[in-house]
């Protein structure tokens, strides 16, 4: 009779014979990434496929931390791991321990993600851009004490401008570590307002050399800033998310020592010049100034300052006297204007009329009676001649024909 074995007997069986299989134990596959998750956990899982088969996948939390670009669904990777049996399900799936895209490195896919993700919250946008001061009295430097690219940019900086005082924040540049320096030293010179300018970077590497200003926070530390930052990492090719994000990017730390003070030299000569155009504006003005005073010297109020003041005294007797004259003409005109509208107030007037024979007739309650027809047999009147009234009762009414 055969054996019967439990489910469980045979998971197991297949795990240990999965286990065994040396080409089993370290693979790289190629595949595309499908259903990709990452749980609160922090373990990922995801599908690997082709156009024919697909292999269930799962990266835990300590190989996921490793990654320095962000997977998704549709991305062409290889992945690295070995190919195991859970026991629990009975179903094998590819314990990942490494992730590459395909055809480009990790670091690249990474810059770009982190890239477009920042530009997308406006991180890169020249309106935040902050204008660098011309005469910086403070420059923090933000960089390994170390480097050779410190000692450059001290040189330069003394070199065409030493009124700057520089102070120095020593970090790591490289290394997992350097991130999280570079950031806080950058929050730390904002806090205690260390500096009116800020320059941070390093010298040329490979892209792994320069990745901590390729880090998220740092590039977090640099939009955040008050103070103005120059980016100065590696060499004219290199370029950084940290030149993206900072006010301005210098193609070189010494670019950067250029770029952030003037040079004494140009300023001397400025200083020169504007000197010089000072003094011959001076000397033009003095040449004015002296012909105008030789002008006032021979003028006559100087000379002999009595017949001044009797040429001032015979000018306002003159000028009053024309007011006077202007005076009585405006009087004149205006008694002759008074004349005129008198006369024709008066030839208007209705005594005038009386006077040569009319007269004008008024009822009980004042009004003047323009129409027998508002008469009546009885009612009293009263006449107004140009020498005095009279009161009259009407006795007869006759209307003429019309």
């Amino acid at each position: 009779m055969a054996e019967i074995f439990e489910v469980s007997q045979i998971n197991e069986y297949l795990r240990q014979r999965f286990e065994a299989d040396e080409f089993l134990g370290s693979l790289l596959i190629r595949g595309e990434l499908s259903n990709y998750k990452i749980y609160p956990s922090g373990h990922h899982y995801f599908t690997l496929k082709d156009s024919q088969s697909a292999i269930r996948c799962v990266m835990f939390k300590g190989s996921a931390m490793r990654l320095r670009f962000r997977p998704e669904t549709g991305m062409k990777v290889i992945a690295g791991g070995r190919i195991a049996v859970f026991p629990r399900d009975g179903a094998y799936q590819l314990y990942c321990t490494s992730l590459t895209p395909e055809g480009v490195g990790d670091l690249h896919v990474a810059f770009e993600q982190l890239k477009l993700k920042l530009q997308a919250e406006g991180l890169f946008a020249r309106e935040r851009k902050q204008a660098l001061p011309r005469f910086p009295h403070r420059i923090a430097i933000i960089t390994s004490s170390a480097g050779a690219a410190l000692h450059d940019m001290l040189r330069i900086l003394r070199k065409r401008y030493p009124l700057t005082e520089v102070k120095l924040l020593g970090v790591r540049v490289q290394g997992a570590e350097a991130p999280a320096e570079i950031a806080g030293a950058i929050r730390y010179a904002n806090r205690w307002e260390l500096a009116d300018l800020i320059i941070t970077g390093r010298g040329g590497g490979s892209m792994e050399d320069l990745w901590a200003f390729n880090d998220e926070r740092v590039a977090r530390a640099i939009a955040d800033s008050h103070i103005p930052v120059i980016s100065a990492v590696g060499h004219e090719p290199d370029v950084t998310i940290s030149d993206f994000v900072a006010d301005l990017r210098a193609a070189t730390p010494s670019n950067a020592a250029e770029l952030a003070v003037p040079d004494q030299t140009e300023l001397r000569q400025h200083l020169a010049a504007q000197r010089a155009m000072l003094l011959t504006l001076m000397t033009r003005r003095l040449k004015q100034e002296r012909q105008r005073v030789a002008q006032l010297t021979g003028a006559r109020a100087l000379r002999d300052p009595k017949n001044y003041i009797d040429d001032r005294r015979m000018q306002l007797d003159y000028t009053q006297r024309r007011l006077i004259a202007a005076l009585q003409r405006l009087v004149a005109q205006q008694r002759e204007r008074f004349v005129r509208l008198t006369s024709k107030l008066d030839a208007m007037s209705p005594l005038k009329v009386l006077s040569r024979g009319y007269s004008m007739t008024f009822d009980a309650q004042g009004h003047v009676v323009r129409s027998v027809r508002t008469l009546s047999c009885g009612d009293r009147i009263t006449v107004r001649l140009a020498d005095g009234r009279a009161s009259a009762e009407v006795r007869e009414i006759q209307e003429d024909a019309t």
